[in-house]
C-alpha cells in the first residue's frame, strides 16, 4: 500500500517537472502589444510561428515613392491566393491615389487603409499578438505596416473543402438531399437557409489548446430556454484539452451520464433535421471539421423517428415507426428469448416446432447460450469488417462471409440451423434503428448471458434494471424518457404514432415552454362548402 502511494507521488512530481519544462521552452503566447517597428513585429511572429515551409512572409513597399514598408503573413493552402493578389496587394501597390503627392504618406494610417483601400469583406484591426496568430492559423492574412502599432487581420480563407452532398448516414426517399460538410461556415449557411429568422443566433468559441477548433452554438432566442443555453455555454467553457477533432470529442465532455450505454446528446448530418429540432426549442452545436452536428437535449424516442416521417402521410409513417419499435425489441431480445426457451422453458414451445428444433440441434457440442454469444461475436466482426473496408469490397465481404460461415457452421455440426435464423433476424432488425446500434449490442449480450443462467427470470432482471436506468437519465436536465416519463398526453401525438401535422398544435412540453404553440388551431383541410361550389 505504501509503495503504491510513493509511486503515485513520484509520478505526479515527474509530471509537474515535465509540464514546467515544456512551459519554459514554449513561446510566450500571452497577449502583448505590437510595436511600431515592422522588423521587430516580424521577428516576434516568426519566433512564435516557427520556420514551417507553408508560412509566407511577403514584404513590399507602397505609397509615395514606395516609402511605406509593409508585410503580409499567411499560410499556403489555407488562404485564397486570388484574394491576396487582387484585393490586397494590387490596391496597395498600384492605386494611383498613392502617387499623387507627398501627402499620400499618411496612408501608413492603418485605419485609412482598412476603410479606403482594401476590397475585402472581412477586415478587423488588432493591436496584440494573439489575435494575429489565431487569424493566421485559421486562414486569414495579416497585414503589418511600418510605423503603426496596429495590424489588420483580413479574411482570405480559401482552403479546399467537400461540396454539399447527400447524407450517407441518414438516407431518405422523400426529403432534402443535402447534408452538412466539414466547413463551419457552410454548415451555418445551410441552417440559415432553413430558418430565416432574426432571432436565430450563433455564438462562436474556440476549444482545444493545440487545435483551437471553432465551435458554434445555435439556437432561436424566442423559443429556447435561457437556462439551457447558459448550461451549454458552461459545459463547453469548462473543456480544457489539447484537441477537438470531431463532435464526438465534445459529446463525451458534456453528456450527463458518461457511464451510460445510452447517449444523451443527439447528432445529425442533415440540416432539415437540425432545423426542426431548433424550432422545437433545442440547442445545436456545430464543430469545425466534421459534418455531424450535435443537438441538445435528446429524448430516447428520437432514435425511432426519421425526417421522412414528417414528409409522408401519417398513416404509413405511423406503421413504419411501430415497426422500428418492434425491430429494436427483436434485435435485443431474440437471442435471449431463444436461449431461455430452449434451455429452461421448453414447455412454451409448440410440440411440432420443439421436435424440429431438437432434431436440428442434435449433435451440436455447445449449449444454446454459447452458440448465441459466439454467433453474435461473428456478426459484430462481419459488421465491423463491412464498415472499415472499402465500400465495394465491404458489402461483398459481409454478404459472402455471413452465407459461408453460417452454412459451414451448420454443415460441420457446430451450431444448429435455428440459431443461424435467430442471429440473421437479429442482425437485420439491428439495422432498422441505427441510433441504438451501440447500446443494442451491449443489451443483447447482457440479456443473452442472463437468459443462459436464469432463463426468463434473468431477462426480466436486466429489463427492469435498464428501465430504471432510462427513467433516471437526464439530458441537460430534461427527462430522457419524456413524454412517457413524466407522462405528457400532448407529446404522445409524436411518439408511437405520428398524427397529422395539422393536429400537432404545440411543441414538446419539456422544450417549448416559452412559446408552446407552433401553429394555429383548426388547420385541418376541409372540402369546399356547397355555397362556394354553387358560386
Amino acid at each position: 500500500m505504501l509503495r503504491s502511494i510513493l509511486k503515485k507521488i513520484h509520478y505526479v512530481q515527474a509530471l509537474n517537472q515535465t509540464i514546467k519544462k515544456q512551459g519554459d521552452n514554449s513561446p510566450d503566447l500571452s497577449p502583448s502589444n505590437l510595436s511600431d517597428n515592422l522588423q521587430q513585429n516580424l521577428k516576434l511572429l516568426q519566433t512564435i510561428l516557427g520556420t514551417s515551409s507553408d508560412i509566407v512572409v511577403r514584404e513590399f513597399n507602397f505609397g509615395y515613392e514606395g516609402k511605406i514598408e509593409a508585410a503580409l503573413i499567411y499560410l499556403v493552402g489555407m488562404t485564397s491566393s486570388a484574394i491576396v493578389n487582387d484585393s490586397i496587394i494590387k490596391p496597395l501597390m498600384y492605386d494611383t491615389r498613392l502617387f499623387s503627392s507627398k501627402e499620400s504618406l499618411v496612408t501608413n494610417n492603418i485605419e485609412l487603409i482598412q476603410k479606403t483601400m482594401l476590397s475585402v469583406g472581412g477586415v478587423k484591426r488588432v493591436s496584440s499578438i494573439e489575435p494575429l496568430i489565431d487569424g493566421c492559423l485559421y486562414g486569414d492574412t495579416v497585414l503589418i505596416v511600418n510605423g503603426s502599432q496596429e495590424a489588420l487581420v483580413i479574411s482570405t480563407i480559401g482552403w479546399e473543402s467537400r461540396t454539399v452532398e447527400e447524407s450517407k448516414t441518414e438516407v431518405v426517399v422523400r426529403g432534402p438531399r443535402e447534408g452538412f460538410t466539414e466547413v463551419l461556415g457552410t454548415n451555418t449557411a445551410l441552417l440559415r437557409r432553413k430558418i430565416r429568422n432574426p432571432n436565430f443566433t450563433f455564438e462562436t468559441m474556440q476549444i482545444g489548446q493545440k487545435t483551437k477548433t471553432g465551435v458554434r452554438i445555435a439556437y432561436l432566442k424566442e423559443l429556447v430556454n435561457p437556462h439551457l443555453v447558459e448550461e451549454v455555454r458552461r459545459r463547453l467553457k469548462r473543456i480544457n484539452t489539447d484537441s477537438i477533432l470531431e463532435s464526438g470529442y465534445i459529446e463525451q465532455f458534456i453528456e450527463d451520464a458518461p457511464f451510460s450505454p445510452f447517449s444523451t446528446v443527439g447528432n445529425s448530418e442533415k440540416p432539415d433535421v437540425v432545423a426542426a429540432k431548433l424550432l422545437e426549442g433545442r440547442v445545436a452545436i456545430l464543430v469545425d471539421g466534421t459534418p455531424m452536428v450535435l443537438t441538445i437535449p435528446l429524448f430516447f424516442i428520437e432514435n425511432f423517428q426519421s425526417a421522412e416521417d414528417y414528409y409522408s402521410r401519417p398513416y404509413y409513417a405511423s406503421m413504419v415507426r411501430s415497426l422500428r419499435y418492434i425491430a429494436f425489441l427483436i434485435s435485443i431480445l431474440a437471442p435471449a428469448v431463444y436461449v431461455a426457451l430452449t434451455s429452461f422453458h421448453q414447455e412454451m414451445i409448440p410440440t411440432p416446432l420443439l421436435f424440429t428444433m431438437a432434431a436440428a440441434k442434435e449433435g451440436t457440442p455447445f449449449p444454446a447460450v454459447a452458440e448465441a454469444i459466439g454467433m453474435g461475436m461473428v456478426f459484430e466482426i462481419l459488421r465491423e469488417a463491412g464498415v472499415r473496408l472499402a465500400r465495394p469490397v465491404g458489402s461483398a465481404i459481409t454478404i459472402v462471409g455471413a452465407l459461408v460461415i453460417g452454412e459451414s457452421a451448420v454443415s460441420a455440426g457446430l451450431i444448429g440451423a435455428p440459431m443461424v435464423v435467430v442471429v440473421a433476424l437479429t442482425a437485420i432488425s439491428s439495422f432498422v434503428v441505427p441510433g441504438q446500434t451501440d447500446a443494442g449490442a451491449i443489451l443483447r449480450l447482457l440479456l443473452t448471458i442472463f437468459a443462459g443462467f436464469l432463463g426468463a427470470f434473468g431477462m426480466m432482471i436486466v429489463l427492469i434494471v435498464v428501465l430504471i436506468h432510462l427513467s433516471s437519465l437526464r439530458s441537460f436536465g430534461t427527462p430522457y424518457l419524456s413524454p412517457l416519463a413524466p407522462l405528457s398526453f400532448g407529446g404522445l401525438k409524436d411518439t408511437f404514432i405520428r398524427v397529422p401535422l395539422w393536429a400537432m398544435f404545440t411543441r414538446p412540453r419539456m422544450l417549448g415552454g416559452y412559446d408552446p404553440q407552433r401553429q394555429e388551431f383548426r388547420l385541418m383541410p376541409e372540402p369546399p362548402s356547397k355555397d362556394s361550389e354553387n358560386r
